[in-house]
């Protein structure tokens, strides 16, 4: 037989479904495994929107919609950006698709010809450099890591530029450290894409999860010659604990959001009508939700950040929103835990895992081998006893 896609063989499975799919099978083997490992938060979906669902069921509204998502939900989405973002796209300019992770990859199908190169921050979201290679694109990894800075300087960006960029990811707050880029940061690295004259990817999935007073500034929101040539990528997932609703979108100019509205015309084509009526209530009603879990997930944070660093051979930064912490294992590469020689941060996981009973995901994913992330999107009761465990682990012989 003939072989199969060279590109489909050259993308890699996801890291973190990977961890957690081996910590579900563990815990349906009566393991008690703490899992810090998928980006998912732990908060039941409001009632309101789940009864706007249940409304659209009952009022017969499960058909099909346009491939783009209904008019009424891309306006909301275009009225939320206006308000949560300061930046103002006409409802034409709106996608959605089914999960924020489909509107990335559809975007770079729109953007990309072979061989087009994509420049990625790392630590990266596991995603990015996958679906680049999914859409025939190559990724350049900036790596960003030295002295725990984790953000891309304009000089940086400026010397990965080739003749074949087409395209800057940048992902704001970041998964999976944490860190918010100022608008300063922003403005710099704008200019730098600007002169070469190379598109924005803008991941804002967690604009709405920053803390400690900090200030979010959505890149499109930086000039309209910033505005035309980014393509924002947003969902209700995360802000609404949507996770498994899969109602994912994108702005962009017209011409951009043309190409993937006919992409998805002839893929996925609309996401679940059932579901587009949730995240339509979810974007337009009440917000309540939002700063309760926000001010849940800071406690977590805080609390997390002080019990990390007193661990002593391990370290970890403030995360400035999401709800992940990126833990530098450095000290702990060359020791011996659980049985397993530590190399790096697969070894560190999966010794964790297996012996400590603390799901996390290993670094090397994110392109950071010395860490492993944790989430702490889970309540303060498993994040106090997996804590406990990771404790007990660094400090067995």
């Amino acid at each position: 037989m003939k072989g199969l896609s060279n590109i489909a063989l050259s993308v890699r499975a996801s890291t973190t479904l990977a961890v957690d799919s081996l910590a579900k099978q563990m815990i349906s083997e009566g393991r008690d495994v703490i899992g810090f490992g998928a980006g998912e938060p732990d908060f039941d979906t409001p009632d309101n929107i789940k009864d706007a669902a249940v409304a659209a069921i009952n009022a017969g509204e499960t058909k099909y919609t346009p491939s783009a998502g209904t008019v009424a939900l891309r306006r909301a989405v275009a009225n939320r950006l206006a308000e949560d973002c300061g930046v103002i796209y006409e409802p034409g300019c709106i996608v959605v698709a089914g999960g924020a992770k489909l509107s990335i990859y559809t975007a770079l199908m729109a953007l990309l010809n072979p061989g087009d190169e994509v420049i990625i921050p790392s630590p990266y979201w596991v995603t990015y450099t996958e679906a680049v290679r999914m859409a025939g694109g190559a990724p350049v990894v900036v790596d960003t890591s030295r002295g725990g800075r984790f953000k891309i300087t304009p000089e940086q960006l400026d010397a990965a530029v080739t003749v074949r960029t087409k395209l800057f990811i940048i992902n704001n707050p970041t998964n999976p450290t944490g860190i918010l880029y100022s608008g300063g940061e922003l403005r710099a690295l704008a200019d730098v894409c600007a002169r070469h004259d190379i598109y924005i990817m803008s991941d804002e999935i967690y604009c709405n999860l920053v803390y400690g007073g900090k200030k979010f500034v959505s890149m499109p929101s930086l000039g309209e010659d910033i505005k035309e040539r980014s393509i924002l990528i947003n969902g209700v997932s995360k802000t609404y604990a949507m996770t498994g609703w899969r109602i994912g979108y994108s702005a962009s100019n017209s011409g951009i959001a043309g190409v993937m509205g006919s992409y998805l015309s002839h893929s996925t084509s609309s996401p679940s009508t059932i579901s587009q009526f949730a995240a339509l209530e979810a974007l337009t009603g009440s917000q309540d939700s939002r700063a309760a879990m926000l001010a849940e997930f800071e406690k977590r944070r805080d609390y997390a950040v002080e019990r990390i660093n007193s661990i002593e051979g391990i370290s970890c930064i403030e995360p400035d929103g999401a709800f992940y912490i990126m833990i530098d294992i450095g000290e702990q590469i060359g020791r011996t835990l659980g049985g397993r020689f530590i190399s790096g941060g697969d070894d560190f996981a999966l010794s964790l895992l297996k012996s400590g009973l603390v799901a996390t995901v290993s670094g090397a994913g994110f392109g950071a081998p010395g860490y492993v992330r944790m989430t702490y999107a889970v309540s303060m009761e498993k994040i106090t006893r997996g804590l406990d465990r990771l404790e007990a682990f660094v400090a067995s012989k």
